[in-house]
């Protein structure tokens, strides 16, 4: 990360007066009616309820108004819509600009709920998905048609952390179709170490369930859009029912704060641990948006400020059953956990079956055993010895 100021608006964010009330941190509003004074009072409420006017508790509170303030600014959109989930966010990013008959485009390897609600929601309302190789750059429109509405992004790539060519998709896209609307899940940057809506995408969404709450104990998701966007996506989240609870938003709010020192602490570590695997005789390839070993490596250079601590390794050989779970079962630091993005290091394994399954495209799998690690805040030297102790158990 080389933005130096970003440490002091990550730590400004959301915090006006109006929120704070005298306090340091917004109030943590929880309400469903709201009691207005009078009828000229509704009559406003309702004129100004998509511009955080007090009006129900699903619209929003204060406590809900100082996050979406946060992230549109940290995001430089229009305005932010709230979800109880990063997967909320997804589909409904995606349902608000799709009907019967219309097709859309998506990475073949996003994150995996996403792919299971194209291939099982979507198909069931008449919407096609095509499916690409994750670094086809320009060559998307070999995959448009004339009833595209929608080009879904990921990068870094689930799992393999294939990295998106984003500026010359776009490019592409608008050539072909400037009324397309083009949204990425943005997770992996947080909002801060790559800015999708700076590249023309307009809707970057997150599951701030990951880095943004950075402590493991709450879920929501957002999706910051642009001015063309934003209206159309706020007004058909609320009318799908879609809302986030001010508890989980008010740790969001809070973990925001310290995202730039956590995203420092986990690079640091995470680089220490994927140059000491490269250096292993079990190890394939490491799969690290930051080494040239990634595929993408290049284009991570060009557009990223950074990296944090998700990555994923292979191994030259398949893993028996055995082999896999005495690796998996007996780490001291390392736990077994879906998720990533909190204090603490994590590590799931797939098996080339495993990983060829979830790829909506002509993907060739790792050679052997992939495992892909969170990297969190405990010393790299302890992790170090935990992964070390893990190979002897081969």
């Amino acid at each position: 990360m080389t933005n130096e100021k970003l440490h002091t608006q990550l730590v400004q964010i959301g915090r006006d007066a109006k929120y704070t009330q005298k306090g340091v941190n917004p109030i943590i509003q929880r309400s469903s009616s709201i009691i207005f004074d009078s009828l000229a009072d509704k009559q406003h409420a309702t004129t100004n309820r998509s511009k955080q006017a007090l009006f129900y508790g699903r619209r929003g509170t204060q406590t809900h108004f100082a996050f979406q303030q946060a992230m549109t600014e940290l995001e430089e959109g229009a305005g932010c819509v709230l979800y109880p989930s990063g997967a909320a966010a997804i589909t409904n990013a995606i349902l608000a600009f799709v009907q019967a008959d219309s097709h859309i485009v998506v990475s073949g390897a996003v994150y995996d709920p996403t792919q299971n609600f194209c291939d099982q929601i979507l198909s069931k309302l008449k919407v096609k998905t095509s499916y690409i190789d994750p670094l086809i750059g320009e060559d998307i429109t070999d995959y448009l048609q004339p009833n595209t509405r929608v080009v879904f992004l990921e990068s870094p790539s689930s799992i393999t952390m294939e990295i998106q060519d984003i500026p010359a998709i776009v490019q592409a896209v608008r050539g072909y179709n400037p009324e397309i609307i083009i949204m990425m899940d943005n997770t992996w940057a947080a909002g801060v170490l790559f800015k999708p809506l700076d590249h023309d995408v307009d809707i970057s969404i997150q599951s701030a369930t990951k880095y943004i709450n950075g402590h493991s104990d709450g879920m929501l998701g957002t999706a910051v859009a642009n001015q063309r966007c934003i209206d159309t996506l706020r007004e058909n989240s609320y009318l799908l029912g879609q809302t986030a609870d001010p508890d989980s938003i008010y740790m969001a709010g809070r973990g925001l704060h310290t995202l730039a020192v956590r995203l420092k602490q986990h690079e640091k570590s995470s680089l220490e641990i994927a140059h000491w695997l490269e250096k292993r005789p079990e190890v394939e390839c490491v799969y690290h948006p930051a080494l040239a070993s990634c595929p993408g490596y290049e284009i991570f250079k060009r557009d990223f400020s950074g990296c944090n601590g998700l990555f994923s390794f292979s191994l030259k050989q398949t893993l028996s059953a055995q082999q896999f779970q005495n690796f998996l079962d007996y780490f001291t630091h390392f736990k077994m956990a879906f998720s990533w993005g909190g204090y603490e290091s994590l590590i799931l394994g797939y098996q080339p079956e495993d990983l060829r399954a979830m790829r909506q495209y002509d993907y060739t799998p790792a050679a052997g055993t992939l495992f892909r690690l969170h990297v969190g805040l405990e010393d790299s030297a302890d992790l170090i010895a935990d992964l070390t102790a893990a190979f002897a158990r081969l």
